[in-house]
């Protein structure tokens, strides 16, 4: 009768130790937590975060920071020998001023283009082989995608800021 019941019981009772355990760990219910909505960046130069609103432009008005975030992430396919079995997925954001966000917006188009085809040659030239994360790396494909988007734009554009970074399987 015991080992009939064990299948049963056995998810059940972690099922329940999960959900006592994730309320033990959940913050308090006055303590602050940002919301999907905002999405703070933290600046080495920065004394506090900056939280962004919908629209990309900074929360801290008494600076001119913008961000603009591209509301796609970039997929580049990683080709070897024929195959492209594996697959970078990236979120980029852009620096600008706060005066630039909607300019940017409009410009989108053009900037994701050059944005990918600089993408797709540093994966082409091996970019995202070995430890494509380590910060030489990434400081060199920063560089290269601020230089790719300031050639289809006039507008003031600081950094590339990149957000998400992984490789996938396919």
């Amino acid at each position: 009768m015991i080992r009939k019941l064990i299948p049963i019981l056995l998810p059940l009772v972690a099922l329940l130790g999960g959900a006592f355990g994730g309320d033990m760990l959940r913050a308090p219910a006055d303590a602050a937590s940002p919301t999907p909505e905002s999405h703070s960046v933290q600046h080495a130069d920065d004394d506090h975060a900056t939280a962004k609103d919908d629209h990309g432009v900074s929360g801290d008005h008494t600076s001119a920071e913008g961000w603009f975030t591209f509301p796609t992430q970039f997929f580049v396919p990683l080709a070897r020998q024929g195959d492209s079995n594996e697959l970078m997925i990236i979120t980029l954001t852009l620096q600008t001023d706060a005066a630039s966000i909607e300019a940017m917006r409009k410009k989108e188009h053009a900037l994701r283009d050059a944005l990918l085809r600089q993408l797709l040659i540093h994966a082409n030239t091996g970019g995202f082989d070995g430890n494509y994360t380590a910060d030489r790396n990434l400081v060199a494909l920063r560089q290269d995608l601020l230089k790719a988007a300031s050639t289809v734009t006039d507008l003031p554009l600081k950094a590339v800021l990149i957000e998400d970074i992984a490789r996938q399987q396919g």
